[in-house]
């Protein structure tokens, strides 16, 4: 599939080895993310963020919580390189879990970014209150200040 350019520029951006003046790392490695068998999509990430990811995941108490994270962001998980004509080449097996055919959709997602089939994702342009979990505060910045001080 064909990656957004802006995409790829994030992708390059968080790849510590990546340089377009090298044969070896001149195009642009990322990770998928596949194993949250609730997904019905693919997550991809920078080499520099699933690192990050690994890291906190790593700082964590042994039990199950550790193990599910490690399952999912560690096990499921598979490296790969965007090609020279801006693709990703995505296994026989990634696309038949995630029933994607000729189409996918690519969006953006914080940290990551998601690849849909296209008969699976529903683009939306507003987010509806009952799609949410929380009820949002009049100002929904809020729920970011719990962060203040990390």
């Amino acid at each position: 599939m064909s990656i957004p350019a802006e995409f790829r520029r994030v992708l390059a951006a968080g790849d510590p080895d990546w340089n377009p003046e090298s044969k070896e790392n001149a195009n642009p490695s990322l990770v998928i993310v596949t194993g949250d068998p609730r997904q019905e999509c693919l997550e991809v990430y920078t080499v520099e963020e699933i690192e990050s990811i690994e890291a906190r995941i790593e700082k964590l108490k042994a039990g199950p919580g550790k193990a599910a994270l490690t399952a999912v962001y560690s096990s499921g998980a598979t490296p790969a390189t965007v090609d020279e004509t801006g693709r990703l080449v995505l296994s026989a097996r990634l696309r038949t879990r995630f029933g994607i055919g000729s189409e996918a959709w690519a969006v953006a997602s914080l940290n990551k970014f998601q690849i849909w089939s296209a008969d699976r994702y529903v683009p939306t342009d507003a987010v509806e209150a009952d799609d949410l979990a929380v009820d949002l505060p009049e100002d929904p910045m809020e729920l970011l200040d719990a962060l203040e001080g990390l």
